[in-house]
């Protein structure tokens, strides 16, 4: 399913291939859209479009990675495509983004900052339910 988003989404979008260009896009993006910086800690990025008309992003990586964001204890593991659709301060429709919680990985499908409290962000599943984590623990890029 993400395969099929992302090629539906190619003409007219930003593709950008190669580690290191592909790591300052991804960033420059999270900032574009006031996400935190260090949201999507990935590495050996491939690939990262960006459909302005659409907001559909995605980013490819070599391989799937499991990230610990230390100041909250909490692990997310990141699939070898991530795609969203962004917005101010949103990220929906996710695909390839899953927390742990105590021993289950749980779906991620989308994640946003309220306009009132913008020291919180939100993360949601596909069920609905949600939880809110503060923004700091995202905002340093971590390696």
């Amino acid at each position: 399913m993400a395969q099929q988003l992302i090629e539906s989404n190619r003409e007219g979008a930003e593709i950008y291939t190669g580690p290191e260009i592909c790591k300052k896009k991804s960033i420059e993006l999270l900032e574009e859209v006031h996400m935190p910086r260090g949201l999507l800690p990935l590495s050996d990025m491939e690939e990262v479009g960006y459909n302005r008309s659409t907001g559909f992003v995605w980013l490819r990586q070599k391989n799937s990675k499991t990230h610990n964001f230390k100041k909250i204890g909490k692990n997310v593991s990141y699939a070898k495509e991530v795609t969203a659709f962004v917005e101010d301060r949103k990220m929906k429709r996710m695909t390839g983004v899953k927390a742990k919680e105590l021993l289950i990985w749980i779906t991620l499908n989308g994640m946003s900052i309220n306009e009132s409290d913008l020291k919180t962000i939100c993360f949601t599943t596909p069920t609905g339910i949600g939880r809110s984590f503060p923004v700091s623990a995202f905002e340093d890029v971590e390696e």
